[in-house]
């Protein structure tokens, strides 16, 4: 079994939480904690340094994509919803509806819902572009404050680079 090493990240909309090993990364959360408790160390694997980095890019509105190798852990109907969930553009939107029809379950509403929650590669994976059918935010286990925000900042880096 690979080591698993933690370093955090200080986003604009609070402390992330970064786990991987050295092949990729398993987790990108946020936690409720104000401070930085895991710093970068000399042994930080590779592949965390860079999902620090492309996860400031991000937030500088200078990345729209993340390149960094990652893996996750479910059922498979949750690796099919956590799969579709990637085709969702930056700044844009799809409705529950839409990623379940996209994995061929459309009346599987709820459970891409509850796949969506389980998510753990917040942002890399970007579960806060899914919203409800009648256009309102709903759900979204790192808070509705954040995936507002994180709509929105992608929708004004978008607009800033399309000028």
């Amino acid at each position: 079994m690979s080591n698993l090493y933690q370093v955090d990240y200080e986003s604009p909309i609070g402390v992330m939480e970064v786990v991987g090993t050295e092949q990729g990364i398993l987790s990108v959360l946020f936690t409720e904690r104000e401070e930085v408790l895991h710093q970068p160390q000399p042994d930080t694997p590779q592949v965390l340094n860079d999902c620090l980095q492309e996860l400031d890019e991000y937030f500088k509105g200078e990345r729209m994509d993340f390149t960094v190798p990652y893996f996750s852990e479910g059922t498979e109907f949750q690796g099919k919803v956590w799969s579709a969930l990637t085709t969702v553009g930056y700044a844009e939107t799809a409705s529950y509806r839409d990623i379940a029809v996209k994995v061929g379950s459309e009346k599987a509403v709820r459970a891409v819902g509850n796949a969506n929650s389980k998510n753990k590669l917040t942002i890399i994976v970007p579960c806060h572009r899914v919203i409800g059918t009648n256009g309102k935010l709903t759900g979204y286990a790192g808070t509705l404050t954040r995936k507002e925000w994180l709509l929105k900042h992608e929708q004004a880096t978008r607009s800033k680079n399309t000028l």
